[in-house]
């Protein structure tokens, strides 16, 4: 099985099936009633949210089931923020936090409170520092994921935590990627995770909101779910996610070893077997079955094709979709290659032979993509005086890269190349092509049309 997308979702794991189809024909009544189906109904409830608070690490009373991970973010950061309003109206986000919480962000600051970002490494990690000097007198939370979704970069969530402890600030995790493999250790207030992550049903999300922490649900509300989730529990589905939690931490040590050494295997053999390719995102610090690379020269949808048609199920953050057409907002923060991005995430179970086969085909797809997008027509490439001019207007991601590429050593040593873009994925790919090839990127400067990226040859 060739199914490399585990951090978008895995299939239904066997014990959440079990749970699912028993709890079907005990859970289906309402659990607010007194009578017998009722206090079953009740039982199973109670029980699930028990098995999911030990696994979270927090008090069963603190958790409430939502329906979905999303909406157990947007409900959390909005709660929160309504909860210390008196405060301020401050947030702090990082960079690469998942999309949800951005668009809470987006939703609070035309609301007219007001946002920061902190910035991230190379590698896609927060400087714990850099949330102490985000924190301010009006700031009312701050949200950091615990490990990225694209590229399984963790993230110092206790020191993190401990700045924003000896702020008064509450810490609010997105665990979605991470919760499978463990609790998330360090002081934080509120915790967010979705149960088709660790092979739960979809539609099941978490929120976990400690004892002491300021909390005013928004909307309407009703007596179910402490009112932080209205409407009629999905009682069989939150016992199969709760049951199917439990069952991967079981396993998650064993399963964790495996996969850290096949990815480790993938991360290594890459760059050997496709030339100009870079690893991105924390070689030490990161989930076990994530790893994350980008291919100079490619388009990452056309990339994609080509896997499947192999048999792989990987999924893209390259700037280079078309459903988008903008580089993924993790690669632009972390300043890597967008074009060619591919992310390989192994699911529980994945096999050793899947995953050498997957490093035998991946040169010829690359080799196969790389032949179909071609050489610039020559007539992209004029010399003005000293500076060679690559016009690439009108050309979308990867192909004022490649032209880039195809005339830095026609300049030299020294000399410079100004390429022209209307693309927005340059203003990213350019200086990250630069970073690689040992390249000197100038700047940008203003053009008729479109953009003038500067590089200089300096080998």
């Amino acid at each position: 099985m060739g199914y490399f997308d585990a951090a978008s979702g895995v299939p239904l794991h066997p014990v959440a099936r079990q749970a699912l189809l028993a709890s079907l024909d005990e859970g289906w009544a309402d659990p607010a009633r007194l009578y017998r189906e009722g206090r079953r109904a009740r039982m199973l409830l109670d029980a699930a949210r028990e098995a999911a608070a030990e696994a979270v690490g927090c008090r069963a009373d603190e958790l409430v089931f939502t329906s979905s991970g999303s909406r157990a973010v947007h409900t959390g950061v909005a709660g929160a923020l309504a909860g210390r309003r008196r405060v301020g109206r401050h947030l702090i986000v990082s960079a690469v936090e998942h999309s949800s919480v951005l668009h809470s962000a987006e939703a609070h600051e035309a609301d007219g409170g007001s946002v920061t970002q902190v910035a991230v490494d190379r590698g896609g990690a927060v400087d714990p520092a850099a949330y102490g000097d985000a924190l301010r007198a009006d700031t009312a939370l701050a949200c950091l994921q615990s490990a990225n979704h694209e590229v399984g970069t963790e993230q110092p969530v206790a020191a993190v935590a401990e700045a924003c402890r000896a702020a008064g600030v509450p810490l609010l995790v997105d665990a979605a990627q991470s919760l499978g493999w463990g609790p998330v250790g360090g002081g934080w207030s509120l915790l967010t995770a979705s149960a088709h992550k660790w092979g739960g049903p979809s539609g099941v999300g978490l929120l976990a909101v400690r004892k002491g922490v300021r909390f005013a649900a928004q909307g309407p509300v009703d007596e179910r779910e402490s009112g932080r989730a209205p409407g009629f529990e999905n009682i069989p589905a939150i016992v199969a996610a709760a049951a199917s939690l439990r069952a991967v931490r079981a396993e998650a040590a064993e399963e964790a070893v495996r996969l850290r050494e096949l990815t480790d295997r993938i991360r290594a053999r890459v760059p050997r077997l496709v030339t100009d390719a870079e690893v991105v995102g924390d070689p030490v610090r990161r989930l076990p079955g994530i790893v994350t690379f980008s291919c100079l020269y490619v388009d990452g949808e056309a990339l994609l094709h080509e896997l499947d048609r192999e048999g792989f199920s990987v999924s893209s953050g390259s700037s280079c979709t078309s459903s988008t057409l903008t580089p993924s907002h993790v690669l632009r923060a972390m300043g890597v290659l967008s074009e060619g991005n591919v992310r390989v995430s192994l699911p529980l179970g994945a096999a050793e032979e899947d995953v050498e086969r997957f490093l035998e085909v991946l040169p010829r797809a690359v080799a196969a993509v790389r032949e179909k997008l071609g050489a610039p027509a020559p007539e992209t490439v004029v010399r003005e005086a000293d500076v060679l001019v690559v016009d690439s207007l009108g050309k979308r991601c990867p192909i004022p890269v490649i032209e880039l590429a195809k005339v830095i050593g026609d300049v030299p040593v020294g000399g410079l190349v100004r390429v022209l873009s209307d693309d927005e994925a340059a203003r990213l790919d350019i200086p990250a092509w630069c970073e690689m090839r040992n390249q000197e990127y100038i700047g940008e400067e203003t053009a008729d049309r479109g953009t003038s990226y500067v590089v200089r040859r300096t080998t």
